[in-house]
């Protein structure tokens, strides 16, 4: 009897593990998929400029990594977005000036804003999972936009307030630099909101049917 359960309580561990195990595997698997996306729509973003700057177009596969993966997987795909932004060469104008702080801003602003997307999805999402959505569309571009424009104040006034000549420097910021990006990625955001909700529902069933 005592050997039955010993068998029985070994075959429950090892069935654990394997779907741990499996678990990992798909998590893996879905956020390597997810990071190509990332990769490829913020090339194809670096060429669309409205301003001087380039638009995002890699925040919705942030936010639905975020819904399927927690907020650590929404703060890898802002990260790897970042990483790109650098690669591509599209922060290439703040480069010249400060290095130390173009990588700063870079990074860290697409890094907090993948994962306070996830957080603010995570919390709505019990309740309303288009309101999760909708409401992750903002924060992202929100925060995104935000702390490259804290950023910019903090390692780049000087160079600013030299482009802004008779402006303001956080006008000319707001206004001049990032004004129109941000209100074309909220735009987006929420274009592709019920497509968001469809690929989450979708890829959870998947996930759920394995």
């Amino acid at each position: 009897m005592e050997e039955t359960e010993k068998q029985t309580a070994e075959t429950g561990t090892a069935l654990s593990e394997k779907e741990k195990n499996s678990g990992y595997i798909r998590t893996i698997a879905g956020l390597g998929v997810l990071t190509a996306i990332v990769v490829v729509l913020q090339l194809m973003s670096s060429v669309i400029h409205f301003g001087p700057f380039s638009i995002t177009l890699a925040l919705t596969p942030i936010i639905v990594g975020g819904a399927l993966y927690g907020l650590k997987g929404g703060a890898w795909l802002g990260l790897v977005m970042g990483i790109t932004v650098l690669l591509s060469g599209d922060a290439a104008a703040f480069l010249t000036v400060n290095v130390p702080g173009t990588i700063i801003i870079v990074l860290c602003k697409s890094t907090i804003a993948g994962l306070l997307a996830s957080l603010v999805y995570k919390l709505i999402e019990k309740n309303n999972i288009y309101v999760a959505v909708i409401a992750a569309g903002i924060v992202a571009p929100l925060v995104n936009t935000g702390l490259f424009v804290v950023g910019c104040m903090v390692f780049f006034i000087d160079t600013i307030t030299e482009w802004a000549g008779q402006v303001p420097a956080l006008e000319f910021i707001i206004t001049g630099m990032v004004g129109m990006n941000f209100i074309v990625e909220l735009f987006v955001n929420m274009a592709l909101s019920a497509v968001t909700v469809t690929l989450i529902g979708y890829s959870k069933k998947m996930l759920g049917s394995r």
